[in-house]
């Protein structure tokens, strides 16, 4: 469809009742499925099929890494990682296992420019976090530096805290926490080399650190593999005092299956 004709098309819905300019929308360009593309009953979801392969964590899960257990130990219980190695940031959410269709998901949204898919993922973040998302103070995204944010155009994990700042109606704050130091993509870089990579790539602003301090931040990325950046991010907060910090991704690198 042509530029002229595009705008014809919204001139004519523009005088058209909501509800049935939305049906011939969807008649136009029938809802399909955000995973396999496939046909949808409604826009902005996943079909039924696609549904049944996400694996989706759950309780009972480490209350500090968000890592699934296979088996109830009781409440508290705490992984053997989290107790070895005690994260900087206070806790860690996921909604699902990064494989399948939320590995398509995320690549979608990062490097098809797939934006629409934001909101669904943001719902889903909105449900793994439960009522940590109700005690944040302000939610706050890792930050891309300001080179590779001109070249991508957007960041992705900035627009999950955006969607879900606006569907849950809490502040959101994408200036403060700024990646001072242009990094290497992490993608095929080993563990050490990922810390190494993003150790001091992120600092508060001056302001920032009046608005954060003492603060419960809900820090948003949009996976978690060895958790490098998110601990160099959350160690910027800590330096300028946040006093309690939950990490919220959209899904997460399991070593094993559920």
């Amino acid at each position: 469809m042509g530029e002229g004709e595009t705008r014809q098309a919204l001139a004519f819905l523009r005088g058209v009742p909501a509800q049935l300019a939305s049906g011939l929308v969807n008649f136009i360009y029938p809802p399909v499925c955000s995973g396999c593309g496939r046909f949808s009953a409604r826009d902005g979801a996943v079909c039924p099929s696609c549904w049944q392969t996400i694996r989706f964590i759950e309780r009972p899960y480490c209350e500090v890494m968000g890592t699934p257990f296979t088996h109830d130990l009781g409440p508290g219980i705490l992984s053997a990682q989290a107790i070895a190695h005690p994260p900087v940031f206070d806790r860690l959410r996921a909604v699902a296992a990064h494989d399948g269709i939320c590995q398509t998901l995320v690549h979608r949204l990062k490097y098809n420019d797939r934006l629409d898919l934001a909101p669904l993922m943001a719902r889903w973040m909105a449900r793994a976090a439960g009522d940590l998302l109700s005690d944040a103070d302000v939610i706050v995204p890792v930050p891309l530096h300001r080179t590779r944010l001109f070249t991508r155009r957007f960041n992705q994990s900035a627009e999950l805290a955006r969607h879900l700042a606006l569907q849950c109606g809490k502040p959101f704050n994408a200036v403060d926490l700024k990646r001072v130091r242009r990094t290497a993509h992490q993608v095929g870089l080993g563990e050490r080399a990922r810390e190494d990579n993003v150790r001091g790539a992120f600092a508060v602003s001056d302001a920032g650190k009046m608005v954060f301090s003492g603060r419960r931040v809900l820090l948003v990325d949009d996976v978690y593999t060895t958790g490098a950046t998110v601990t160099a991010a959350s160690r910027a907060l800590r330096r300028a005092g946040v006093g309690d910090i939950t990490v919220l991704v959209f899904s997460m690198a399991l070593p094993e299956p559920i």
